[in-house]
C-alpha cells in the first residue's frame, strides 16, 4: 500500500471525474456528494502521509514508485527513458496536504455554482490531478505532463463559469502559461539530449557534479552568445516565474481572478501560484546551479521588486478582488527572496511562505465571495458599516486580513520574518539593501488591508445592507480550517517546519556544494 500511496492520493479524484461524467447531469446532488467524497479520500490519505507514514529524519524522496513508461528494448525511436516516477520529501509534501485540503474545500464553496454542474465538477477533480500530479513528479517527462493537464481545466473553469470579461481572463491566462510551457519543453528536450535522462534527481545529481555543459548539443549548447546552462536557466525561470507570479510576468493574475468564480479563485492563489516557486526549487535552480548562483541577486531584486510594487497596486484598488489578488504578488515575492539568498533561514522562510500564503489568500478569496454573493459587487468604496448585520462575518475577515499582512502570533509573520531574516544572512551583502527596501512592502500591505477593513466593515451602516445575513454555515465550513492553521502555524511553526527542515538543508548544502564544484 505505502509503495502506491501517492497514485492513490494523485489517481481517486480521476476515478471520481469519471464516475461524475457517468451520472446523469439532472443529479446534481449525486454530483456534488460524489465529487465531495473524492475529494475527501485523498486529504485523509495525505493527513496520514504527513503525520503518520513520513519520517521526518529521512532527507531524501520517500513514498517513491517507479516503472517504465515511454521505453523499450526493441525500438530506439520509443525509447524516450521516460519513467512514471513520483514521490515526496518535506518540501512537497505540505504543498500535497494543502492541495487536497483547498480541493476540497473547493466543493462545498462550489455549491452555489448553477449551471453545467457535471462539467464543473468534473474539470475540478481533474485540475486536482495535474497539480497534485506536478507536486509528486521525480521525472521531467512525466512533470511536463501534470502541469499541461492542470492548463486546461483551469482555462475552462475561468472561461465558462467566471464573470463578464471570462473568455478574455481565460485566453489570457492560456496563452501566459503556454509561452512558459513552451520555454519548458524546450529546456527539458535539450536537457534529455544533453544528459540522457529525464530523472529529475539524475538531472539533479548531474549538476551537482558539474556535468551538464551542454556538449552534447549543437555548438556546444551555445545560443546568442549564452553557455547551454544560462539559456536553460532562464527559459525555465520565465515558466515557473510565469506561474507564482513574478514582476513583470504577473499581469494576466489580477484579469484572472477577478473573473473567475470564488472557489478558482481560491484554488489559483491558494495553490496553483505555488506551483510557480516549487518548480524553482525542483526542478530549475539545482539543475542549474551555476547560472543561478550568476543571476541570484537579479532574482533577489526581482523578488523585492513583486513585494513593493504588488502592495503599492493593491493600495489603489477598489474592486475588493483584485486588491486580493495583487496582494498574492506581493506575498509571492517573498517565496523569490528567500530561495535566492541560498540560505537555510531563507529557504525555510520561502517553503513556509508558500504554505502560509495558501491558507491566507484562499481564507481571503473566501471572504470576499461572501459579500459578492449578497451584494453583487466588489466595490470597497459601496460598502460600510457591515460589522452590524454581519458580525461574525467581520469577525473572521479581520483574521484572515491579520494573517496576510503578518501580524505577531499569525502565520504570516513566521514566514515572512524567517524569510527577510535569511535574506539578510545571504552571503552577497547587497541583499541586506534588498531586505531593508522590502520593508516598505509590509508597511503598503497594512494599509491596503487595515484600509479595506476600514471601507468595509466600520463607519456608517450603508442602509442598503442592514438586512443582509451574516455569514452562514457552508461559509463558515469552508473558511475555518484556513484561519485554524493561520492561528496554529503562528503558534506553532515547527508543524511545518520539522517536516522541512532537513530537506531544505539537504537542498541548500546540495546547491552551496554544486556552486563550489562549478567556480572551482
Amino acid at each position: 500500500m505505502q509503495d502506491t500511496l501517492l497514485n492513490w492520493i494523485v489517481f481517486i479524484p480521476l476515478i471520481g471525474m469519471t464516475v461524475v461524467l457517468l451520472t446523469p447531469k439532472r443529479s446534481v446532488g449525486a454530483i456534488k456528494l460524489i465529487s465531495l467524497v473524492t475529494t475527501f479520500v485523498p486529504l485523509v490519505l495525505a493527513t496520514w502521509l504527513y503525520f503518520v507514514g513520513f519520517d521526518k529524519g529521512v532527507v531524501d524522496y520517500q513514498f517513491q514508485f517507479r516503472t517504465p513508461w515511454i521505453t523499450s528494448e526493441t525500438s530506439e525511436l520509443l525509447n524516450l527513458g521516460v519513467f512514471y516516477h513520483v514521490g515526496v520529501d518535506g518540501i512537497s509534501l505540505p504543498l500535497v496536504w494543502l492541495t487536497t485540503l483547498l480541493l476540497f474545500i473547493g466543493v462545498p464553496a462550489s455549491f452555489g455554482i448553477q449551471k453545467g454542474e457535471k462539467a464543473y465538477y468534473a474539470l475540478l477533480l481533474l485540475l486536482e490531478v495535474g497539480i497534485l500530479g506536478v507536486f509528486v513528479s521525480l521525472d521531467y517527462f512525466l512533470f511536463y505532463v501534470f502541469w499541461e493537464v492542470m492548463l486546461l481545466p483551469m482555462y475552462f473553469l475561468i472561461g465558462i463559469w467566471g464573470g463578464p470579461r471570462r473568455e478574455y481572463a481565460a485566453i489570457k491566462f492560456f496563452l501566459y502559461t503556454l509561452a512558459g510551457s513552451v520555454l519548458m519543453l524546450v529546456a527539458v528536450i535539450a536537457l534529455r539530449i544533453e544528459s540522457g535522462t529525464f530523472s529529475i534527481p539524475e538531472l539533479t545529481a548531474m549538476a551537482m557534479r558539474g556535468d551538464l555543459l551542454g556538449t552534447n548539443l549543437f555548438a556546444g549548447g551555445m545560443l546568442l552568445g549564452m553557455k547551454f546552462t544560462t539559456w536553460v536557466f532562464w527559459f525555465l525561470f520565465v515558466a515557473f516565474a510565469i506561474k507564482i507570479p513574478v514582476f513583470p510576468f504577473h499581469t494576466w493574475l489580477p484579469d484572472a481572478h477577478v473573473q473567475a468564480p470564488t472557489p478558482i479563485s481560491v484554488i489559483l492563489a491558494g495553490i496553483l501560484l505555488k506551483l510557480g516557486g516549487y518548480g524553482l526549487v525542483r526542478a530549475c535552480f539545482p539543475i542549474v546551479p551555476g547560472a543561478f548562483d550568476d543571476f541570484a541577486f537579479t532574482l533577489g531584486v526581482l523578488g523585492v521588486i513583486s513585494i513593493v510594487y504588488g502592495a503599492y497596486v493593491a493600495l489603489g484598488q477598489t474592486d475588493f478582488k483584485r486588491m486580493v489578488a495583487y496582494s498574492s504578488v506581493s506575498h509571492m515575492g517573498y517565496v523569490l527572496l528567500g530561495v535566492a539568498a541560498l540560505t537555510e533561514w531563507g529557504t525555510n522562510g520561502a517553503a513556509l511562505q508558500m504554505f502560509n500564503h495558501g491558507t491566507s489568500s484562499a481564507a481571503m478569496f473566501l471572504v470576499v465571495g461572501v459579500i459578492y454573493d449578497r451584494a453583487h459587487h466588489r466595490d470597497l468604496n459601496g460598502f460600510g458599516g457591515l460589522s452590524q448585520p454581519m458580525p461574525v462575518y467581520w469577525g473572521m475577515t479581520t483574521l484572515a486580513f491579520f494573517a496576510a499582512l503578518g501580524l505577531p502570533g499569525l502565520a504570516g509573520f513566521v514566514s515572512e520574518a524567517v524569510t527577510l531574516y535569511g535574506a539578510y544572512q545571504a552571503n552577497d551583502p547587497r541583499f541586506r539593501v534588498l531586505v531593508v527596501i522590502s520593508v516598505i512592502g509590509i508597511v503598503l500591505t497594512a494599509a491596503f488591508l487595515l484600509w479595506a477593513i476600514q471601507r468595509v466593515f466600520l463607519g456608517t451602516l450603508n442602509e442598503k445592507y442592514k438586512d443582509y445575513p451574516d455569514i452562514n454555515a457552508r461559509e463558515i465550513f469552508c473558511q475555518a480550517p484556513l484561519l485554524f492553521l493561520c492561528i496554529a502555524l503562528g503558534i506553532l511553526p515547527y508543524l511545518l517546519l520539522d517536516w522541512m527542515e532537513g530537506s531544505v538543508e539537504n537542498w541548500v548544502a546540495g546547491m552551496n556544494q554544486a556552486i563550489q564544484v562549478i567556480n572551482g
